[in-house]
Parts: structure tokens; C-alpha cells; sequence
């Protein structure tokens, strides 16, 4: 019974991809769809030792989580160089990944548990020579050469931002998901940015901070 759930989900989660998809901007091949379908299984069997996220409705998941990270795709130039900070369940870039083989990848996850299903799903996504995974806080750590930062869900968001921004401050630009808190804090932060409604919601934005040249 317990299969046969989850294909359903799968399923459930494969069909709110074809049909919201052209919302976010976003074109799926076959290929695209099995892979982020693998992706989403792999959430499900791991999500009840690890919480990697709040349970939702498979055709939730689909836009909420994985449409609204391939939003950022649109940024990233052919070979884009890409941090990811605070990475949890792999939100925005394995996704990101697996749209596009020619990004390259360092995501970065404090909790030793959670870094180990972000390798895991590298693997089994076939791509795990695009990105590497470091097992600490960004604080922790030197920041990568990046063209790109994204963030999606760091504990603390607000509270941490002005360490990210100066941890990250050789980096082009950033991509930060979030709602009023976070636009809040980023204004309080005196540095210019552009704001994008999330597709399906009122209340969540794209974040986008370019530095000066």
C-alpha cells in the first residue's frame, strides 16, 4: 500500500508541474520531469528522519517548492558559478540543477544529517561532478568563487542577513526567496534591490540584489 501511495503522489506532484509550469516561466522536457519526479520521491523517503520539509500536498510541492526555485534560473548564464547557503532539502538549486547540467554548485548545510541526503540525491540525479556539499555554517567557512548567491530557507533569515551580505560581498548577485521580514531587513541594509512576486502568491517575493561593478 505504501507503494502505491507514493506513486500516486508522484503522479499528483509530475501532473501540478505540466500544468502550472508555463506560470513560473518554466519549460519541462520528459527528461526534466522524470528527474525532478526522482527528486521529489527521494524528499518523501527521506522527510520523516530528517524534516528536510513541512509536509504539504504533492501538487504543493510542486509549485511552492520546486517551480518557485527554478524562478531563478532566468539569472544564470551558461556556466554560472553558484552558492547556495543554508541548503535543507536541496531548495532552490538541485532543482536548478537539474534543468540545467552546465551550472556549477557549492551547497552549503550546516546540519551534518541533511548535507548527507544532499549528496545523496547529487548522486543519484547524476550530478554530483556539478556541485560539492560543506557540512557547516556559512560563518564557518571561506566563501566560494560564485557569480551567484541564492538562499531559500537559512534558519533565522532576517536575523542572519547582514552576515550574509557581508560574508558574500565579492559576490555579483544574489538571489534571496522570502516575505515582508525579509524585504524589511534588506531595506534596513541601504542596498538597492529589485523584488519579483512569487507566481501563486500574495506574500512571497524574489529578492534580487545586484552589486555594483
Amino acid at each position: 500500500m505504501m507503494t502505491d501511495r507514493k506513486l500516486s503522489s508522484a503522479d499528483e506532484f509530475d501532473k501540478a508541474l505540466t500544468v502550472h509550469a508555463h506560470e513560473f516561466g518554466v519549460r519541462l522536457g520528459d527528461e526534466d520531469r522524470a528527474r525532478l519526479r526522482d527528486y521529489y520521491s527521494l524528499v518523501l523517503s527521506w522527510n520523516p528522519r530528517l524534516h528536510l520539509v513541512a509536509p504539504c500536498p504533492p501538487a504543493e510541492f510542486a509549485t511552492r517548492h520546486v517551480l518557485e526555485s527554478l524562478l531563478a534560473l532566468r539569472f544564470f548564464p551558461e556556466g554560472a558559478r553558484v552558492v547556495d547557503v543554508g541548503s535543507g532539502a536541496g531548495l532552490p538549486l538541485i532543482p536548478c540543477l537539474v534543468m540545467r547540467s552546465d551550472l556549477r554548485a557549492v551547497l552549503i548545510e550546516a546540519s551534518k544529517k541533511k548535507s548527507i541526503f544532499l549528496q545523496e540525491a547529487l548522486n543519484r540525479l547524476d550530478r554530483r561532478h556539478a556541485a560539492r556539499v560543506v557540512a557547516e555554517r556559512f560563518e564557518q567557512v571561506e566563501p566560494p568563487e560564485a557569480d551567484f548567491l541564492t538562499c531559500r530557507a537559512l534558519e533565522r533569515f532576517t536575523e542572519t542577513l547582514p552576515e550574509l551580505l557581508h560574508w558574500s560581498s565579492r559576490v555579483e548577485m544574489l538571489l534571496l526567496f522570502g516575505g515582508d521580514s525579509l524585504r524589511a531587513e534588506i531595506e534596513r541594509s541601504g542596498i538597492p534591490y529589485d523584488s519579483k512576486l512569487i507566481p501563486q502568491s500574495d506574500k512571497r517575493f524574489l529578492f534580487v540584489i545586484r552589486r555594483a561593478e
